[in-house]
């Protein structure tokens, strides 16, 4: 860190004068933004957003993953005054990234909000720029999977997670984080043999279609070669990564809403992430952070840690 710049620098999140370059704002202070990105609803030159989904009323345990979006944000606060380690270049100088904020909605309204969220994600694809987003339970992602799909057509999907989401469920106006996958997949969405779930290790007999890598093969493998599985499986076909922030081992992310053991170490998701290098990234998101049960915010850091390398692995076809 620059201790000059860090004497004159504060609220970087609306004073930047672009959108682009570090930030050596004292971390414990000033207005969180995403990596000390500008807020901004105008995305003319920007090539990637984040944004906020802060719904949680689709989970079967434990809730306060509406609060997730605004952990996340503080626990990134340490990142941006260094390039992301390990990627040989840096996506906060090299791109214009802004923060879009957190979508607005009608908290009594929960049948309303995967349209909401499809619209959402829709009109910063409409601007030109690529998203991310930060939940949010994971039923906030079937919206953002509609929205890239309608730019892109049906989508391989990289899915970390403890659960297969593939529950069956016909009636589409349900709005639940278990069955979000299974709908993507049967209204054409998704391409289920072109998708692969990284770190299952729950019961679900009919995976309709999807390849699985379980908790077991990353333990057993190494993150290096599932990666490589994952690059044959998808090649370069459009892909959405979505990170549900419980395909990471309790012990390494324990504030989220059904967590289960067994699962990834913080260092084999980040090889993995890591190694993805060259896949036709054109979105993702992280979810399921839960802050009440996260007591030390490992959860949260964790979290901050994969948006950052979503935005890596999508720059890093675009340089």
């Amino acid at each position: 860190m620059s201790l000059e710049d860090a004497k004159t620098e504060v609220d970087h999140a609306f004073t930047r004068a672009d959108f682009k370059g570090p930030s050596f704002e004292n971390v414990f202070a000033g207005a969180p933004s995403f990596l000390r990105r500008r807020y901004s609803k105008d995305l003319a030159g920007v090539d990637m957003a984040v944004t906020g989904l802060p719904f949680d009323q689709a989970v079967t345990n434990r809730p306060g993953t509406r609060l997730g979006p605004r952990a996340i944000r503080e626990a990134s606060l340490l990142q941006p005054c260094d390039a992301p380690y390990g990627w040989g270049f840096d996506v906060l100088s090299e791109f214009a990234i802004a923060d879009y904020g957190d979508m607005a909605f009608d908290y009594a309204r929960p049948d309303l909000v995967p349209g909401l969220i499809q619209s959402h994600v829709a009109g910063i694809l409409g601007q030109g720029a690529a998203c991310i987003a930060l939940g949010g339970d994971h039923s906030v992602t079937l919206g953002c999977l509609r929205a890239h799909a309608e730019k892109h057509g049906p989508l391989s999907v990289i899915q970390f997670d403890a659960h297969t989401d593939t529950w069956a469920d016909d009636d589409l106006s349900r709005v639940d984080h278990g069955t979000f996958m299974y709908k993507a997949a049967i209204e054409g969405t998704v391409i289920a043999e072109r998708s692969v779930q990284i770190g299952i290790r729950t019961d679900n007999p009919d995976t309709i279609g999807f390849n699985i890598l379980d908790a077991r093969d990353v333990h057993r493998l190494g993150p290096e070669v599932i990666a490589q599985k994952v690059k044959k499986i998808v090649g370069d076909h459009p892909c959405y990564l979505t990170f549900d922030i419980d395909a990471l081992d309790p012990a390494f992310a324990p504030g989220t809403g059904t967590p289960v053991w067994g699962g990834l170490t913080s260092h084999q998701a980040a090889v993995a992430m890591r190694d993805l290098a060259g896949i036709n990234l054109v979105g993702g998101d992280v979810v399921e952070v839960s802050p009440p049960f996260d007591t030390t915010g490992a959860t949260a850091i964790a979290a901050a840690h994969v948006a950052t390398e979503l935005l890596s692995l999508w720059a890093w076809t675009r340089r």
